[in-house]
Formats: C-alpha cells, structure tokens, sequence
C-alpha cells in the first residue's frame, strides 16, 4: 500500500507517544571511523556531533550548505566524491540518480522501527527509483506566511499568497525567487487566472511555459513591494531583524527562530497551502565511510537525537518519539502554526527533474533581473 504525504501528516501528529526501538551501536565496528556529513546549516549542532561520538565512538564532521542547487552543484563538481551523507528533500532524489551522484541504501541495515512508518511510506515518491531505495526519510517542513504581528496588514484567519503584495504591505515583504513564482502561481490558481493547472508546469514544458510567463508578469508588477529576496535561512532572518521586511513567504524554522528571540513574529498556511517539503539521508556514489552513515542514520532515528534536531532546527523529526521529549514552547509553536484543516491542505513540492529546474532557475533570473 503506497501512503500519500497528507497520510504522513496525519499519522506523524500523532506519532508523540509511540515508543522507539531501543538504540545500539557497535562500539567495536565504530572504532577509527570517521563521518563526513553534508547538510543544510544550522542542521547538525555540537550538541548532536558529540551525542553521536558518545554513543558510537565515531568522530563526523559537519559541512553546512545553504540551497539544494548548492547541494546538487558541489556533488556534481566533484562526481559524488568528498562527503559520506546529505540530507536533499525527496522531490531531488531522482535527479541525482539521473546523474549518477549516489549509491542505493542498503534497506536491510537501517534500524527502519525507529523511523515513522508513515514518513517512510510518504517517501516513496522520489525516495525509491527503478526499485531501488535511496533516500531515509529525517525530517519535514513548509514554507509559507511569516508576519510581525504588529506592522503587517494581514487577517491570520484567511491568509493568502495574494497578502504578500497588498498596497499596505509594499516595501516589507521577503521572498525566495522560485518559490515566490510558485506561491503567486497558487494565487492565480486559485483566482482561475492560469492556462493550465499549476502542477501540469512539472509535467510538461509546454505547461511550464504557459503557467509561467502569466506568473513572471503578476510577479514583476508587483516587484517594488520586495525589501530583500532570500535564498537561506540566514538571509530570510536578516530581512526581518534589519532590512525592514514585515510579511515573507519563509520557512517555518524562519519564523520559529525569530519568535524564540522574542520578536513579534507569527507564522501561519494560506488558504491556498502551504508548500511541503520532506527531506532526508543520501548517500554520494563515491563516499568512503558508508558503516558510519549507517551508524548515524541509526543514531538518529531515536527519540532523544530526533529531539536535538528539532530542537536545533524548529522542523519536525521523524524519529518515533522525538515529540514526547520537546519543549512545551516547540510544540506551541506548531498548534499554533497549523490547524487540522491547514494540515489537510499542505501542497507537497511535485518532484523536479533536472529539465523543470533549468526552466525554474531561468524563471527565476528574469523575475530577480526584471
């Protein structure tokens, strides 16, 4: 039986009180290795590092990237050689196995009880290509409205992409450039003003086009509102700190981080979705150390490292468990963020073939040029 991703969701809000398999490593197997690990910053903390070498022995490094194009690129540049694990969202699997970057998990080495079983079957699109598995579901996320609560003109109970670029708002808003053109195009969607159904522009390029050019216009007529484009984390919480941004189509984590140092900001799904991402554990074709990303795919997959990163990161674990063990602050953050129904309407990334991202990256030029 094949789950869909809004089956994940709703069998992850309630995975809190389910027990995780008890956790072992081989100390004996683990001794001398090393785990060079590739991952988004801010994903891997010392705390999580040192966790990870007390309970295996295991010395693992941490190199941060900031955009699955930076990830793709670096793989690219070096052939799949340089780091034993990454961590790409599931809907870029495919086009790394299109270019020969990583190797197939060996299934029978990874401690799967400790996984939610409704993230693995969610990751069944784009995590299994040609029968073969390749991706280990860690984590997942939405981007969507982050709003200071008190300079943005927004009604939380019907938010929408189309907040974004109302006359109130012009001047304060921040926006990653692809994704920007995806939320306008939801907006249209919505308002029956695209040629064909947003998710036909994944499908075929003649869609793409069509969708597209009508979404470049709504975008660059409405590009004076911008205070500053994102394109990581850091930056999209720099546009709020210091460069005047009130409203912004962001991560979650953007939004969790920002409250957490006590400023003013909520975070909250339009009603046209949020956009939903899940990503997870690759390994390159040429990594050296595959026992140890086994270790460490392993270790996570407990409710106590599941919780480090959550705690790290402000997504959501899909170790078993790791929701019984977080802060009561972190679990406001995410009732308050998302209703039943908001759940329920999460729009989950289609995957992107390599000929949809040249496309998407042109788009996204001549929306950042215009």
């Amino acid at each position: 039986m094949t789950l869909s991703r809004r089956q994940f969701v709703k069998g992850a809000s309630i995975a809190g009180a389910v027990a995780a398999t008890p956790f072992s490593m081989n100390q004996a197997i683990a001794a001398n290795k090393e785990l060079r690990i590739y991952a988004w910053a801010g994903y891997i903390t010392d705390e999580m590092l040192s966790d990870f070498k007390a309970k295996t022995g295991i010395n693992a490094t941490f190199t941060p990237y900031g955009t699955n194009d930076e990830l793709m690129n670096s793989l690219r540049a070096t052939d799949g050689t340089g780091f034993d694990i990454i961590m790409p969202t599931v809907d870029r699997v495919p086009g790394y196995v299109d270019f020969d970057l990583i190797q197939p998990l060996d299934v029978k080495r990874v401690n799967w009880g400790g996984c939610l079983e409704s993230a693995l079957a969610g990751s069944d699109v784009g995590g299994i290509v040609n029968g073969k598995r390749y991706f280990a579901p860690s984590d997942w996320g939405t981007e969507a409205i982050a709003y200071n609560t008190q300079d943005a003109s927004v009604n939380p109970k019907s938010l929408s992409y189309g907040d974004l670029w109302k006359p109130e708002n012009a001047g304060g808003v921040t926006v990653r450039g692809h994704s920007a053109l995806v939320g306008i195009g939801l907006w249209l969607e919505k308002a029956g003003k695209l040629p064909f159904p947003l998710l036909d522009s994944y499908k075929t390029e003649k869609a793409m086009r069509a969708n597209f050019d009508v979404i470049l216009k709504v975008a660059a007529e409405h590009k004076s509102s911008i205070a500053q484009f994102w394109s990581t984390e850091n930056e999209a919480q720099g546009a709020f700190r210091t460069n005047g941004a009130v409203i912004g189509q962001t991560w979650d984590s953007t939004a969790f981080k920002l409250k957490t140092e006590g400023e003013p900001i909520a975070y909250g799904a339009p009603k046209e979705g949020a956009l939903a991402w899940m990503e997870g554990f690759v390994i390159p074709k040429n990594a050296n150390n595959t026992d140890s990303v086994y270790e460490f795919i392993n270790w996570y997959y407990t409710p106590e490292a599941g919780a480090m990163f959550v705690k790290a990161t402000g997504y959501n674990s899909t170790a078993k468990g790791a929701d019984a063990l977080l802060p009561a602050a972190t679990k406001q953050f995410f009732q308050d963020s998302y209703s039943k129904q908001d759940l329920a309407n999460l729009w989950w990334w289609p995957i992107q073939e390599p000929w949809y991202v040249a496309l998407r990256n042109e788009y996204q030029d001549r929306y950042l040029s215009a």
